[in-house]
């Protein structure tokens, strides 16, 4: 874990050793219940935001005006590695709306700050966002096809389809982006509209399961009403509020990546130190040995890139290369060091027994989904050769 500075490391160690604590002993005992999803998961996750709230340690990032705790992003990175060790991590300890909640409170209205926002941050609703499309491209947003037409009334009419929505299913409001302006491949004319999901014509067409995971949704709106301070942004300026919101959610994504890997090395470590065969415990074997280096090296290398990104959006600079960096590297160690694990449990690491197969699961996605490896690399590597920026 990297070093915490300033006049702050003992409240920051001691919060994160706190956070790692309560994943540790009160979510990861009930992840097969709350990856069961139902009414049962619900309750469960209802219990663990309690004890959240009881235990100090509830919306530790967002914002006091909102009812969050308002932890800086320099002290929160290491919470959310901590946190991130189970994926159920950030909801139960209501840190999972901290995007939602910043986009409404720096660019919503009067209005959606007053009716949506406090609401948000205490887990009285839920919220998504929605911005890739089933025939479009996810990596080319000029190419958005969902179209947002305004009413005499000073209303829109939105109409489209969005797929790999996390969370569609249960959300009380949706993020879309949409055309309000021009026509597809026009760089300017995008918005970002909030649309309630119980509006009329706002349908969840099906779940799109990941590796057989849950989680992800298409969803269809046809002529659904929005109304007109519910435009998230000005008109046409989309792309600058996802642009803000894409690289600190990528960057959290990364934090919690990281403590994911870390959990699976942890896995991996006891695994080779307690399996004994008849020469002698697995650890003894070098082919295990190289398992363990080779991970914990990616974990070292991995670490310090993304906590430059983390402090890069944290002094308001521009961060588009150190989150590339750390978003291919994480995602990249996080299905290394789960496949390594795995190889050395053997085929118990195939089965329902270790959260192997979930943390491999999450790596391999994590290099398609919120924008490819090969996004990343091409977009980082222009921006160095026409910049004068070194290693």
């Amino acid at each position: 874990m990297p070093k915490v500075v300033g006049e702050h490391l003992a409240e920051t160690i001691g919060l994160r050793d706190r956070v790692a604590a309560f994943v540790r002993d009160r979510v990861l005992p009930r992840e097969a219940v709350l990856d069961a999803g139902g009414p049962d998961a619900a309750a469960t996750l209802l219990q663990l935001q309690k004890e959240a709230r009881t235990e100090g340690l509830w919306a530790l990032p967002l914002p006091t005006e909102l009812g969050g705790q308002g932890l800086p992003l320099r002290s929160y990175a290491h919470v959310a590695e901590a946190e991130g060790a189970s994926d159920h991590g950030p909801a139960a300890l209501g840190s999972a709306p901290l995007l939602d909640a910043l986009m409404l409170w720096r660019h919503g209205s009067p209005g959606v700050r007053e009716r949506y926002a406090e609401r948000l941050v205490a887990g009285e609703i839920r919220a998504c966002y929605a911005m890739t499309e089933p025939d479009t491209p996810g990596t080319d947003p000029f190419l958005t096809a969902t179209r947002a037409v305004p009413g005499a009334d000073g209303t829109w009419r939105v109409s489209g389809r969005k797929w790999f929505t996390s969370g569609a299913a249960d959300a009380d409001l949706v993020t879309v982006l949409a055309r309000t302006d021009g026509e597809p491949a026009d760089r300017e004319g995008l918005s970002l509209l909030l649309v309630p999901s119980d509006s009329p014509g706002f349908r969840v067409v099906r779940e799109l399961p990941v590796f057989g995971a849950s989680g992800q949704w298409e969803i269809a709106l046809a002529q659904v009403v929005v109304d007109g301070d519910h435009l998230i942004g000005e008109r046409g300026k989309a792309l600058a509020v996802a642009g803000e919101r894409l690289q600190l959610g990528r960057t959290l994504r990364c934090l919690r990546w990281l403590g994911q890997a870390a959990r699976a090395f942890n896995l991996m470590r006891e695994r080779a130190v307690t399996r004994t065969r008849f020469r002698g415990p697995l650890g003894d074997l070098q082919l295990v040995q190289r398992h363990v280096f080779e991970s914990l090296l990616a974990l070292r290398t991995t670490r310090p890139l993304v906590y430059e990104a983390v402090a890069r959006l944290d002094a308001g600079l521009d961060a588009h290369v150190e989150v590339g960096l750390a978003k291919v590297a994480a995602a990249r160690t996080l299905q290394q060091v789960a496949d390594a694990a795995i190889q050395v449990h053997g085929a118990a690491g195939l089965g329902p027994d270790t959260a192997l197969p979930a943390l491999f699961r999450t790596g391999r996605a994590a290099r398609i989904l919120d924008g490819p490896d090969e996004l990343h690399i091409t977009s980082v590597a222009r921006r160095v050769l026409r910049t004068t920026q070194s290693a």
